[in-house]
Formats: C-alpha cells, sequence, structure tokens
C-alpha cells in the first residue's frame, strides 16, 4: 500500500510539472517567443545570483551548526593521524579557495553578463596561455599533493618501529574479532576450514601449533597502550569489509583470502578523549567502512585506548582461546609455551 501511494505521488508529481511547462510554453506564444526569453533570462539571472548568496550563507550556517558533531582538523587521537590531517587541512584550504572563487564568478557573471539589448557578444575561441596556466597549474599542485598522499600511505603500510604491539583483527557479517599474541609474541597458525564457532573455534586456530596455546581472541573490544606502536594485521572471513578508525584517521580494507596492514601510534588515552570533549561517554570507535550487507549499520566496535599497566591488568585477565576450549590442557600448555618461548 505504502509503494502504490509513493508511485501515485511522483506521478501526480510528474503531471503537474508537465502542465506547468505546457502553460508556460502557451504564454510564451501569446507574449512572443523572444520577449519572454529576455523576461525568463533576467528571472534566473537574478535567482542564480540569490542562489549564490543563500548557498553561501547556508554552508556556513551548517558549518557552524555541526561544529561539534564532525570531527574537526587537528583532534587526531594518533601520529600518522596529525599528518594526515595536515595533509587535509592544505587539501581543503588549496581547493576551497579555487571553489570559492570560481562558484563566485560563475553565478556573478551569469547575473552580470545577461542578455540584453545594448550587448553584443564576443567571440573568444582560443588563448595559448590561458590553456598552458589552467592545465600546467592544477596539475602541478595535484602532482604535489598526490605525492604527499603516497608519502603518508608508504609510511603507514611500511615497516613499523621495534616493538611494536600486533593486533590481527578479522572481519564477518557483522562483527569484528581480534586476536593478541600471548607471551611468545608470536601469533599461531590459522586455516579457514578449521572454523567451527560451533566448537568455539571462529578464527580457524591450529591447535597443534605450540604458538596458538597464548593467544587471546576478544569480541567487538580492542584494547591499545598510549604511546605505544600497533600493527593491525586486517583479515575477512566472508566479504570486504573495511576497518575505518576515524578518530585516528585510519582506514584499511579486510579482502578475504589477502590479509592487509597498517600500523600507527595512539598518542591520546580513552580518558583524556573524554576529557577533551567533555562526554563522559566518549569511545574510540571501529566501524566497517565498506557496505557488506543488511547488517552493515551494525558492524561496530569499541578501541580502548589506556597505560602500559592498565593494558597489562586487563590482559591478565583474559584466558587464551585455547584454554577456553581444551581447560583441562593448561598444564600442559604452559609448559609447551614455556618451552617455545625459550626456543
Amino acid at each position: 500500500m505504502q509503494t502504490l501511494l509513493i508511485i501515485a505521488i511522483l506521478l501526480f508529481g510528474f503531471l503537474i510539472t508537465f502542465q506547468i511547462a505546457k502553460a508556460s510554453e502557451y504564454v510564451s506564444i501569446l507574449r512572443g517567443e523572444e520577449k519572454s526569453r529576455k523576461q525568463n533570462n533576467r528571472i534566473n539571472a537574478f535567482l542564480l545570483l540569490v542562489f549564490l548568496v543563500v548557498g553561501l550563507i547556508g554552508v556556513y550556517y551548517c558549518n557552524e551548526k555541526l561544529s561539534g558533531k564532525i570531527l574537526q582538523l587537528g583532534s587526531a587521537a594518533s601520529d600518522h593521524g596529525i599528518d594526515i590531517d595536515k595533509m587535509l587541512k592544505i587539501t581543503l584550504i588549496l581547493t576551497g579557495i579555487v571553489f570559492v572563487i570560481t562558484q563566485i564568478l560563475l553565478f556573478w557573471f551569469s547575473f552580470k553578463y545577461q542578455e540584453t539589448e545594448k550587448r553584443e557578444v564576443f567571440y573568444f575561441p582560443h588563448d595559448n596561455r590561458l590553456e598552458i596556466i589552467w592545465t600546467v597549474v592544477p596539475a602541478i599542485v595535484l602532482t604535489v599533493m598526490v605525492g604527499f598522499g603516497l608519502y603518508y600511505w608508504y609510511r603507514i603500510t611500511g615497516e613499523a618501529p621495534q616493538g611494536t604491539t600486533y593486533v590481527e583483527v578479522t572481519g564477518k557479517q557483522y562483527e569484528w574479532i581480534f586476536r593478541y599474541p600471548g607471551k611468545d609474541d608470536e601469533l599461531g597458525k590459522k586455516y579457514y576450514k578449521n572454523i567451527d564457532a560451533s566448537k568455539g573455534n571462529t578464527l580457524g586456530q591450529l591447535w597443534d601449533d605450540a604458538a596458538n596455546f597464548d593467544d587471546i581472541v576478544v569480541n567487538q573490544e580492542m584494547h591499545l597502550v598510549v604511546n605505544k606502536p600497533v600493527r593491525l594485521v586486517i583479515n575477512s572471513q566472508d566479504v570486504i569489509h573495511s576497518v575505518g578508525l576515524p578518530h585516528f584517521r585510519m582506514k584499511m580494507d579486510a579482502v578475504p583470502g589477502t590479509p592487509t596492514t597498517m600500523w600507527f601510534t595512539p598518542t591520546k588515552t580513552t580518558k583524556q578523549m573524554r576529557q577533551e570533549n567533555n562526554d563522559p561517554e566518549f569511545v574510540f570507535e571501529i566501524s566497517c567502512n565498506q557496505l557488506c550487507g543488511k547488517g552493515h549499520y551494525s558492524m561496530r566496535g569499541i578501541v580502548v585506548v589506556e597505560t602500559q599497566e592498565e593494558y597489562d591488568i586487563w590482559m591478565a585477565a583474559k584466558t587464551p582461546k585455547y584454554l577456553e576450549i581444551f581447560p583441562e590442557q593448561e598444564p600442559i600448555s604452559k609448559t609447551i609455551a614455556a618451552v617455545t618461548k625459550e626456543h
């Protein structure tokens, strides 16, 4: 019923528009086509000028009204994020200046140089100097901007510094799974055919690999240490997802069968961000930035950035996934893990 109502409204709107157009055509015939065209030109020129003024006021108003609800440049909570903010600021300034100048000229010229009986058309077909200027200058500017983008991209996806923490991030419809290496600082092997949620093995870990004995697996909540680099190893179990970390200005696709990586250093704890934003409920968010199905909107996790002491306490309270599934193997797993670490 609702669909039929919408279709009826659209058809009714189309009919009204068609009738108005036909009525305008008849009026033009009665008035005279040339006289009617000139009158329409004057009206359109004035409306274009009004649109320019109202549009600029609207952009300013929206920016002021929503300034507290959008991410502010310079508020990034990671080292790479600070550089990304600088790059975005420069990009917005350069493109913003060009946009404002061209749009003001476009609408102003449409008003100023509208058709009149006294104005003669000036034929200006070509100018080599102008062609060179508006081709070469944008090309140079865009090349420099792309160069900065590539530079930051290779830093983000390149080698991480010594002492970096590793976290494996796995996306699946519609949740995030995080895996941390234990005291051996090594993630155990896994195989997609071993994935069996009914038996608790959501990642397909190979239990005959000793490196898996102390791996910690958690859902929907990732913990990081402030001022300590972290490298994310990103996977997907079904369709393409995308790890979106807006407050850190980081993003990387999660592709089935093709692990991707990126690293960064959190520079602000969750507590600091709550104080800065005057929001006791603030949390860092990890969201899926790639449309991945009907439940895409709900694919959201939490990132907790804390001190090393707080992180150690949180980690100490966690039970390795191996012992969750095989609690009777705790003495054996501790012995094997210790031997593995020594070698």
